[in-house]
C-alpha cells in the first residue's frame, strides 16, 4: 500500500511533461545499482584483494550531481554501509568495495574484514538520506524466485538532497 502512495506522490511532484514522457515506461530511479559482483574471483580466503572484488556499483543516470551523504546500503543480515560526504556526479558510477581501502571519487571502501554478500543469495538495497527505499538487486533462491532480479522505488527525482 506504502508503494503505491509513494508512487502517487512522486507523479504529482512532477511536471505534467515529465509524467506524460514517464507515463507506462519502466524505468530506473536516478540513482540506482547498476552491477553487483557478489563473488569475488579466486579462492574466497578473505584477503583484501578478495574482499575488495566483491563489491556493488551505483549509477547517477540523470546529469545533476547526487548527494549521497546518509545514504545506505544493505544485506538482508542487516549489514550497512553509510555514505558519507559523498557526492555522485552525473552520468557517473561509483563502485563500493567489501574491504579496506582509500576512498576515491570512483571507489569507496567499506572497510571490512569480512565478506558482507553471499555468494549463492542474498539482497543489496539502497536506501537514500531518509531511509526511503530506492534500489534492490537480488540474486538466487529466494523471494520466490530463481535467479537475478530487481526492484525499483518510485522516481526518487524528490529523494535526494541537491
Amino acid at each position: 500500500m506504502t508503494g503505491v502512495a509513494a508512487a502517487v506522490v512522486g507523479a504529482v511532484v512532477l511536471p505534467a511533461s515529465a509524467a506524460d514522457h514517464h507515463h507506462g515506461r519502466h524505468h530506473h530511479p536516478v540513482v540506482y545499482i547498476s552491477d553487483v559482483q557478489y563473488d569475488s574471483p579466486g579462492r574466497d580466503d578473505r584477503s583484501n584483494r578478495s574482499l575488495n572484488g566483491e563489491w556493488v556499483e551505483i549509477t547517477n543516470g540523470s546529469r545533476r550531481a547526487v548527494n549521497l551523504d546518509d545514504w545506505t546500503l544493505a544485506d538482508e543480515d542487516g549489514h550497512t554501509y553509510t555514505f558519507h560526504d559523498y557526492r555522485l556526479n552525473g552520468r557517473a558510477t561509483v563502485r563500493v568495495h567489501t574491504g579496506i581501502g582509500r576512498d576515491r571519487k570512483t571507489d569507496l571502501f567499506q572497510d571490512r574484514r569480512a565478506y558482507v554478500w553471499d555468494n549463492h543469495s542474498d539482497t543489496a538495497t539502497l536506501r537514500n538520506y531518509r531511509g526511503r527505499f530506492v534500489d534492490e538487486v537480488f540474486w538466487g533462491h529466494h523471494h520466490d524466485h530463481r535467479g537475478d532480479g530487481r526492484r525499483h522505488g518510485g522516481d526518487h527525482r524528490d529523494g535526494h538532497r541537491g
